[in-house]
């Protein structure tokens, strides 16, 4: 979970550095689907209660909240 919430922030920067819009989408792209992977992860600890119902729904909401950003940024470029 630590890699894929990393990774979503990481990604953002290092396709933002590559100076090129096509790039910097294809990199937004990957982080939509590293947002989706920590989505992912928190149902499953969720499932094996290692996280309460209501902190994966909070956290839940607030990858919800980032995907939408991350979307509405792609169809800006």
């Amino acid at each position: 979970m630590r890699r894929s919430a990393v990774s979503v922030p990481s990604n953002i920067a290092e396709g933002f550095k590559r100076f090129h819009n096509n790039e910097f989408r294809q990199f937004l792209y990957i982080t939509l689907g590293s947002c989706a992977e920590l989505e992912t992860q928190l149902v499953i600890a969720n499932e094996l209660n290692y996280i309460t119902h209501e902190s994966s729904k909070n956290i839940i909401e607030d990858i919800n909240h980032i995907s939408r950003m991350i979307y509405n940024l792609i169809k800006k470029l």
